[in-house]
This record gives C-alpha cells, sequence and structure tokens, in this order.
C-alpha cells in the first residue's frame, strides 16, 4: 500500500494548505459535526499522503524501531477516511426530522470504522514483518501469518466502504433528480449532484481498486507473481482518493462560489456591451454616489458598481430619449418572431443608442418624447427584473455592433448574480 517518492509531498501540501485556510472556520464552528468531519476529510488524506512518501518511512522506522510502521498507518488513516466520508454525507442528507436516525447511523459507521482499525493494529502487531517492502508490501507479505488476514480485513472493509458510498450516493442522485423533474434545480441541487456523481465515480475506483488488489494477494497464494498489477495501482488510488475529496468539497463549496464568483463574473460579462454604450465621457463627478471599486474587489462588489453606475448613466440619458426610436425597434423585433421581452429589450436598446448618439451632438428633445421613454423603462422593469441585462444581450446582437449573439450568462433563469443588487431603475 505504501510506495516510494516525494511526489506525495505536493497533495499533500495542497490538501494542508486548504486545511490552514480552514482553520478560522473551524474554530468557529467546533461544535458543528459536519464542519468537523470537513476538516477531518482534509488532514486524513494529508496525512495519508506524508505517510506514504520514502522519506516519511525512513523516518517513521528509525524514530520508533518499527518495521514498515508506514504500511499500517495508511491502512488506518484510509480506513477512517472511508468512514468520514459515509458519516459526511449522512450529516448533509439528514434534514432536522431525521437527527435521531442520522445519529444511529453515524454510531455504526464510526462503530464499524473502530473495530475495523483496531484488528488491523492488533493482526499487524502479531505478525512479523522484518523486511521494510515500501513498494510491494500487500503482496510480499501475502502469505505471512496474520498480515494476510490483516491486509484482507483492510481491503474488505474499503471495498464495503466503497459499496456503500457508491449506493447512498446514487440514490441521493436520483432523488435529486425525481425532485428536481418539474422544476428547475437550485444552485445547491446543481454543485449537490455533480458532487455526488464525483463521489459515485471515485467510490467505483475504490472498489476496483479494493478488488484488484485481493487479486493480486490471492496470486501470492497460489504460487502467482501478480506484483505487477499491484505496483499499477499506486497512481489510482491517488487519484481516486483526490476525487473523493473533490466530490465532498464541491457541495460544500461549490454553490458559494458559483453565486459569489461565477454568477458575478458572468454578468459584468454580460452587462459589457450597456457599460460601453452608455458610459459618461470624461472623469466621474465628485459627488458621484458609488466611487469605483478597489482593485481587490471581489465580483460581487464590481457587478454592484457596475449596475448602480449603469443606473445613473442611464438617467443622464433619458434627458435625451425619444420614443420615437423605441416604438419601430420594438415593432421591427415582434415582427421578426422575437418573444415580448426580447423585443422589449431590442426597443430599448435602440432608444438608448440613439441617445448615446444624440447626446454627444445635439440638445435633448422635449420633455414630452423623454416622459413617454421613462414611462416605457418602467413598464419595461415591471415585467423584466434583468432588464439591463436583457438590454445589453439586444445591444450585442444588434447588427453594426458586434455581429453575434453572446451566450446566456444564466442559461433559462434569470441572473441570478445581478438579482440581489437590482434596483429598480428610477427617473
Amino acid at each position: 500500500m505504501v510506495h516510494q517518492g516525494v511526489d506525495y509531498y505536493v497533495p499533500a501540501l495542497v490538501l494542508g494548505a486548504a486545511l490552514l485556510a480552514k482553520l478560522p472556520a473551524l474554530l468557529r464552528g467546533w461544535r458543528s459535526p459536519a464542519v468537523r468531519m470537513v476538516n477531518l476529510l482534509l488532514f486524513l488524506p494529508c496525512a495519508g499522503f506524508v505517510f506514504s512518501s520514502a522519506p516519511t518511512i525512513t523516518a517513521v522506522n528509525r524514530l520508533t524501531g518499527i518495521s514498515n510502521l508506514s504500511a499500517l498507518l495508511v491502512h488506518c488513516i484510509l480506513t477512517a477516511y472511508s468512514c468520514a466520508s459515509l458519516v459526511l454525507l449522512d450529516y448533509w442528507r439528514g434534514g432536522s426530522g431525521e437527527f435521531a436516525r442520522t445519529c444511529r447511523r453515524v454510531r455504526v459507521w464510526k462503530i464499524g470504522c473502530g473495530v475495523v482499525i483496531v484488528a488491523l493494529v492488533g493482526l499487524f502487531a502479531l505478525g512479523e514483518v522484518p523486511v521494510e517492502r515500501p513498494r510491494d508490501f500487500d503482496t510480499y507479505y501475502a502469505s505471512t501469518p496474520f498480515i494476510s488476514e490483516m491486509l484482507v480485513t483492510y481491503l474488505l472493509a474499503y471495498v464495503a466502504a466503497g459499496v456503500a458510498t457508491t449506493v447512498v450516493c446514487w440514490k441521493w442522485v436520483l432523488d435529486i433528480d425525481r425532485r428536481t423533474a418539474h422544476e428547475p434545480k437550485t444552485t445547491v441541487d446543481r454543485s449537490l449532484r455533480v458532487g455526488l456523481l464525483v463521489l459515485v465515480i471515485a467510490a467505483l475506483g475504490n472498489i476496483v481498486f479494493g478488488s484488484l488488489k485481493l487479486t493480486a494477494i490471492a496470486a501470492r497464494w497460489t504460487g502467482r507473481n501478480w506484483d505487477a498489477l499491484n505496483e499499477s495501482l499506486a497512481p489510482f488510488i491517488t487519484v481516486s482518493g483526490m476525487m473523493i475529496g473533490v466530490g465532498l468539497l464541491v457541495p460544500a463549496y461549490g454553490p458559494g462560489l458559483i453565486d459569489r464568483v461565477w454568477n458575478p463574473l458572468l454578468g459584468i460579462t454580460a452587462l459589457r456591451p450597456l457599460w460601453r454604450l452608455v458610459r459618461r465621457p470624461g472623469p466621474a463627478p465628485r459627488n458621484a454616489m458609488f466611487l469605483p471599486p478597489p482593485w481587490y474587489a471581489g465580483p460581487e462588489q464590481v457587478l454592484l458598481y457596475r449596475m448602480t453606475t449603469i443606473h445613473d448613466w442611464m438617467l443622464e440619458l433619458c434627458a435625451y430619449c425619444t420614443d420615437e426610436v423605441r416604438e419601430p425597434a420594438y415593432r421591427r423585433a415582434k415582427a421578426g418572431g422575437a418573444p415580448e421581452r426580447e423585443a422589449v429589450a431590442a426597443g430599448l436598446a435602440a432608444m438608448f443608442t440613439a441617445a448615446a448618439d444624440a447626446r454627444t451632438r445635439k440638445s435633448p428633445p422635449g420633455t414630452d418624447q423623454s416622459d413617454l421613454a421613462v414611462a416605457a423603462m418602467h413598464a419595461a422593469e415591471a415585467e423584466d427584473r434583468d432588464l439591463l441585462v436583457s438590454i445589453s444581450r439586444a445591444l450585442a446582437a444588434a447588427p453594426g455592433r458586434t455581429g453575434r449573439r453572446t451566450r446566456r450568462p444564466y442559461g433559462r433563469g434569470r441572473a441570478r448574480g445581478a438579482d440581489a443588487n437590482a434596483a429598480v431603475w428610477m427617473p
């Protein structure tokens, strides 16, 4: 199970950095079992990679005087890691009404893990492993009394944990699909579904890994040498372990990253054509309500600033707007088969395009025309909460500007990152 090479230190450093980053949250939420499990799932693979590296193997042997102790440590760590994965899944899935049932399942997993670890330690203590075997410990000692039983116990528990994880995750995926069959999936649902599918793939990989290990050990019992099969599994278990970590972290951090980073970035991109059209020439006035965000500002803050500034600039352009431009553009879009929402956005896009041109070369039109334009804008806002995105999309699709339609930033739903900050446009 333990393999030579210092390359295991690289993922260990990555996991260690993630664990340090999560330390403040761990201290604040120590009472939450789910928080403790998330941090444990970062610590255990980090420790497993450290104890699997050749320098650590040598150091452990010298410090303890026990040959191949790292093999036992890694087997125990991976057993605890499999148990912690199942425990975290139970905490996530169990609602407030199922707290007692969740606690019983968690207790069963913990007791089973404890029994396996005690059995591994006891069998290792009873066996004899005098020759240090960092690469082929499993097959080299496959026929050694007590050590062979230790290896079979570990691998059977590892396969059983993989089967349990696969069943739990796949049932959960099916539950999500049934629940969201007639309604759009939320960000939480999508992140959870992706994480569960990754866990299913990783768990199936663990089942294959454990089965092939058992096959190589059984071959030793019959006098065959299938050590090449055992050695080829070294990178396999590394990838599988990292996938389990990813599958567990995606549901925990995916929704926050999507709502606070990805969707705002898409919103900033979607608003770029409208930003360029309505922006005021020259520096911002001293009495501007919102100052530009600092360079280190997050996407949410930048999106809020952009939307607020676009609103301010549209207020200034209001004096140059005329309904004589908007109405024909709206009718042309409707005649071309555009849905009502897109036709309204196309009319407003044409109106603000003409207003931006008029601002640079002539005086504002009469107030009657601008009042009609403002009324049309109010009516459009009442029907489309993402009106700025719709107008910007219409600008990008208009002939003579980009020549192509920009990608819809939020799929079928509305612009999630912009929703929370979309103030009502007011004249």
